[in-house]
C-alpha cells in the first residue's frame, strides 16, 4: 500500500482549503512519516509561498531559530549561495555588535558554530533578499527541512495545514 493510499483520506481533508483542524499537528507527524521526502518538500514550498502563512523570512527566521547549530549552518550556506556573503556581513554589520562575525566569514562557508551566533533576524533579512534574486531559494530551504520534519512542525498548525494541502497538490501530480 502506497503512502498515498495510506494517507489519502487524512490529505483531503486539507485539500484546496488548508484549513487547520484540531488534529493538523498529529496529521502532520503522521503524514511526514509516510510521504516521501518530496512529498514533504513541495508542501513545505507551498506553505513558504502561501498567502495564508507568514512570508518565508519569516518562516525560516523562526526555524532557524529552532535549528540546531549543523542545521543553521547548512541553511546559512544555502543562502548565501544566492545572496553571498557580502549580503551577510552588511546585514551582521547593521544588527549592532557583530561586526567581528562579519569579519570573519570572510566569504568561506559558515561553520555551525559561526552560525550559532546568527541572530534569526538577520536570517530573515537574508532570505527576504535570496528570495528577491532568486525565487527557487524556497524550493531548495524546503529540500533541506523535508529531511527535519519536527522543526517544520514548529511553523504551527496554520502553515502545516497548508504543506499538507501542497502535499495533495504532489500527490495528484500538479507539482
Amino acid at each position: 500500500m502506497s503512502w498515498m493510499d495510506q494517507l489519502g483520506g487524512m490529505l483531503q481533508q486539507y485539500a484546496g482549503s488548508g484549513q487547520a483542524t484540531h488534529t493538523t499537528e498529529d496529521d502532520f507527524e503522521r503524514a511526514s512519516q509516510l510521504a516521501p521526502r518530496d512529498a514533504l518538500s513541495s508542501g513545505l514550498s507551498e506553505a513558504f509561498r502561501s498567502q495564508n502563512t507568514p512570508p518565508f523570512p519569516n518562516m525560516l527566521g523562526q526555524m532557524f531559530g529552532n535549528s540546531n547549530g549543523m542545521q543553521r549552518a547548512n541553511i546559512l550556506n544555502t543562502l548565501l549561495s544566492v545572496a553571498g556573503p557580502a549580503l551577510l556581513s552588511s546585514v551582521l554589520q547593521r544588527g549592532g555588535g557583530m561586526g567581528n562575525l562579519a569579519g570573519m566569514l570572510n566569504g568561506g562557508q559558515i561553520t555551525p558554530q559561526q552560525a550559532e551566533q546568527i541572530p534569526p533576524e538577520a536570517v530573515e533579512e537574508l532570505a527576504r533578499e535570496a528570495e528577491h534574486r532568486d525565487p527557487s531559494i524556497i524550493d531548495r530551504v524546503s529540500d533541506f527541512y523535508s529531511e527535519h520534519p519536527t522543526l517544520i512542525k514548529t511553523l504551527g498548525a496554520a502553515a502545516l495545514a497548508v504543506a499538507m494541502s501542497g502535499m495533495t497538490k504532489q500527490k495528484r501530480g500538479l507539482f
